[in-house]
């Protein structure tokens, strides 16, 4: 097996690793499915499904146990937290606000940047946790689709399920007693050379995330080994907002 660049695990990585990891591997038995797909050298957007608020953690673990360092695009406030903002400027990670690249930002600089460092960067489509009442993926945002096709790397899809027993959706803690299972299977890039050949209009960025959520969705499905919902759930036709907490 070919391994990473050595400059992509970062001392300030390794000591995340160390601290994420093992506390991880205490709490879950996260099982990787096809780590295989997922590629040990070049730069490529990873997306997948989100339900918990500790699945950052879980697919952080998962990429690093299949051999790439993890990189999220995360909320530019947190990169106002004094210790964590510090923790998350020496590992690489990219701040956005709701809009999506932090202001002041050039998004294709982002996209250069990916391509440059070789980086393996974790978008997650849906863009919050999602509002599903059975936790299946919601529809889904532009943001990863956008920043793959600018760069012009692969969108590798990620399905989980299990991290709800661990901490569920919005929940104060975790119930780390007894030992939870999460499954972590990995996919084929999306196909997304259709996309790739004319502007990056609405109609195609639309395009390309339907067939991202498609992916993810048909994997969560056979994790589950359940029949995904005929419609995804769609925040804006229910009336709920976009982003934050809510009821349900």
């Amino acid at each position: 097996m070919t391994m990473p660049r050595r400059s992509e695990r970062t001392p300030a990585f390794r000591v995340l690793a160390g601290a994420v990891v093992p506390f991880i591997t205490a709490v879950a038995d996260v099982r990787l499915h096809h780590a295989e797909r997922l590629p040990q050298r070049g730069a490529f957007v990873l997306a997948p499904n989100h339900y918990s608020e500790i699945d950052p953690l879980v697919v952080g673990t998962a990429v690093w146990k299949a051999g790439r360092a993890p990189r999220f695009l995360a909320k530019e406030s947190l990169f106002r937290v004094p210790l964590l903002g510090r923790i998350m400027r020496a590992t690489g990670q990219i701040p956005v606000d709701r809009g999506g690249i932090a202001r002041g930002a050039d998004p294709m600089a982002a996209a250069r940047a990916l391509v440059a460092d070789e980086l393996a960067v974790i978008i997650y489509p849906e863009g919050t946790l999602t509002r599903d009442p059975e936790l299946w993926p919601m529809r889904g945002k532009t943001g990863a689709v956008r920043m793959a096709l600018q760069a012009g790397v692969p969108v590798i899809p990620v399905a989980h399920w299990g991290a709800q027993e661990l901490m569920p959706r919005y929940a104060k803690g975790i119930r780390p007693f007894p030992r939870k299972r999460i499954d972590v299977v990995f996919g084929e890039p999306v196909d997304l050379d259709a996309y790739r050949r004319g502007s990056l209009d609405q109609a195609t960025l639309l395009g390309a995330t339907e067939a991202v959520m498609q992916t993810i969705t048909g994997m969560l499905g056979e994790l589950r080994g359940a029949e995904p919902p005929a419609e995804r759930w769609d925040p804006a036709k229910r009336g709920q907002s976009e982003t934050g907490r809510f009821d349900g």
